[in-house]
């Protein structure tokens, strides 16, 4: 078995030998004249230059004895061999290598370049220098643990031997670039609205609730941006969106994190119809951009972006799945209803929550190829408009695929007479004991008295979205530092 407090002994006693010599073993900066990924790529080009390179990454492998050693180093863009001799760098510089160096020190390296006789391209060292000690060993098969939640606590170890979960991240980064960009092109303005909030809004969820000491007012972490993005439609801002972290104190599963990353836009002038269009074109670049195709692979099913996509009734979707007609059925009926199907529901929840929990549990999970549920019945966003020709039904969509929801989105309520009845509604459900209901903002109603201008929203939680095109079967994979209940 490691014993962790020996080995950390024996390398503070290496520390204080390098100390002892007067070498530095966390110096300012390195000399590093490639990078690694460089040098693999212009390998060829720089060995007939017949100049020295100087490379930087963490040792990764000591093998030999002898006269020799082979490394191998990595940095951010590769890993590479190195050849260190004793005949090369001298024996005094050669036994300090092996006496001081393991594996997990940073080191420099500078040498020229050759390939074994297996091929392999190398580097051999004219000399190095220690650029970090490390004080504890990595884990020699980080796979191998049995506690999986080590790598979402350590995630800096798993970053380090697992490259399919560094790789994740890369395309996470890609994934928001590309959105940025399309926004850009499309004439989008990103802004920031405040993340400490005195009312809390624009969802249905349970906020964190803190207290400023200097107004010694409570505030609330932002549920999500919608309310403070509307008011610059009132300010002509006519094309906004933001991304950024959002927090609902909630329950954890595979699909649902405390701290999330949240993306909302909001176009004045264009209702739900006109998002559906941007919506499919947004995807098909994106996709497209990170993986040259408009096919993924989630769950072992194939997932095309071709458009157009489905568009389906959500009352369609209920009546197919469930036999259940909400057109014909009051909220009493439903709620039994939903007990007959083991759904678990408050009976105090108005009847188009019931509808939408009923919908998560016999619908959603079937629908795997990008699909718009569109018209929800009214009462299940108090934010969005009705339909001119069937008020008993909203102007909005979700998007779903993979069994997942990804994105809510509608032509935007404005008119502040019916956005007040819907508050004072959503009031008398918080009173009832439903802590996730939406709380009237006066300020925000002020806001619309002035007059916002039609228009749609659209919200997506990036980390759904990111977890869907990784592949990924959690969020936790796809969050670099998930929230975690503390050993």
């Amino acid at each position: 078995m490691v014993n962790l407090p020996e080995i950390k002994k024996n390398r503070e006693d290496k520390l204080k030998k390098i100390i002892s010599s007067r070498i530095n073993p966390y110096p300012l900066k390195t000399k590093q004249t490639h990078k690694i990924g460089e040098v693999i790529k212009d390998f060829i080009k720089l060995k007939r230059g017949d100049k020295e390179v100087i490379i930087a990454g963490r040792l990764k492998n000591i093998r030999g004895h002898g006269g020799a050693v082979f490394l191998d180093v990595e940095d951010g863009s590769g890993k590479i061999q190195v050849l260190l001799r004793k005949d090369r760098v001298g024996e005094k510089r050669y036994d300090f290598f092996k006496n001081i160096f393991d594996i997990g020190d940073f080191i420099e390296i500078k040498g020229d370049l050759f390939k074994t006789k297996t091929k392999e391209k190398t580097i051999q060292a004219s000399d190095f220098t220690m650029l970090t000690k490390s004080l504890l060993p990595l884990p020699e098969k980080w796979h191998g643990l049995q506690d999986v939640e080590e790598r979402y606590r350590k995630r800096y170890l798993d970053l380090i031997f697992n490259p399919d979960i560094k790789k994740k991240f890369k395309i996470r980064s890609q994934i928001i670039k590309t959105i940025r960009d399309f926004l850009e092109q499309e004439e989008f303005l990103e802004v920031e609205t405040p993340i400490l909030q005195p009312i809390y809004g624009g969802a249905r969820a349970q906020p964190f609730k803190t207290h400023l000491n200097s107004l010694d007012i409570d505030l609330y972490l932002r549920i999500a941006t919608e309310l403070y993005l509307k008011r610059l439609l009132v300010g002509g801002l006519d094309k906004v969106y933001e991304i950024g972290k959002c927090f609902r104190n909630e329950g954890m599963d595979k699909s649902h994190n405390p701290e999330y990353t949240h993306f909302e836009f909001y176009w004045a002038y264009a209702d739900y119809k006109d998002l559906m269009n941007l919506t499919e074109k947004m995807f098909g670049c994106m996709v497209k951009k990170i993986f040259g195709k408009l096919e993924i692979e989630y769950n072992n099913q194939k997932i095309n972006f071709k458009t157009p996509w489905k568009r389906i009734e959500f009352s369609d979707l209920i009546k197919k799945y469930t036999k259940i007609n909400l057109d014909e059925i009051n909220q009493e009926a439903l709620f039994k209803k939903a007990q007959e199907l083991g759904v678990i529901v408050e009976k105090q929840r108005p009847k188009a929550e019931i509808a939408d929990e009923i919908y998560k549990k016999f619908c959603r999970p079937k629908i795997l190829e990008p699909t718009f549920i569109i018209h929800h019945p009214s009462g299940f966003q108090p934010l969005a408009k009705a339909l001119e020709k069937n008020p008993k039904k909203l102007a909005n969509f979700q998007l779903v695929m993979g069994g997942m929801e990804l994105a809510n989105a509608f032509s935007e309520l404005n008119d502040p007479l019916e956005q007040r009845k819907r508050f004072q509604e959503q009031e008398r459900f918080f009173k009832a004991g439903l802590e996730e209901a939406q709380r009237m903002d006066e300020d925000f109603l002020e806001a619309l008295e002035y007059g916002m201008p039609p228009a749609a929203g659209f919200g997506m939680g990036i980390d759904r979205l990111v977890a869907l095109l990784t592949n990924s079967n959690a969020l936790r994979e796809i969050i670099l530092f998930p929230t975690m209940r503390p050993k």
